[in-house]
């Protein structure tokens, strides 16, 4: 068995712990898991991103030209009554 030392910040190890013991894990086992996850990966198991995509150029163009459209009468506003939310979120 291999010993790894590592430096994290002591208020996310504590936020970490607090969640993993609510998984039934110990930090040694989580980490286990979080190595695991990476060989049958083959990488890292979740996307990493330099920014969040909300503010990428593709997607602001995207929320520009809806704003442009609604402004300039070209979209209108959907408009939905109570009973058709519901039904919409029981389906």
């Amino acid at each position: 068995m291999a010993n790894v030392n590592i430096r994290v910040d002591d208020k996310l190890k504590k936020e970490a712990e607090e969640i993993f013991s609510e998984l039934g894990l110990t930090m040694s086992a989580a980490t286990n898991v979080f190595y695991k996850q990476v060989v049958r990966f083959g990488g890292i198991p979740f996307e990493l991103r330099i920014s969040d995509p909300f503010y990428s150029a593709e997607n602001q163009a995207r929320l520009q030209k809806s704003i442009n459209d609604y402004e300039t009468g070209k979209s209108k506003p959907i408009v939905k009554t109570m009973n058709e939310l519901e039904e919409m979120a029981n389906e």
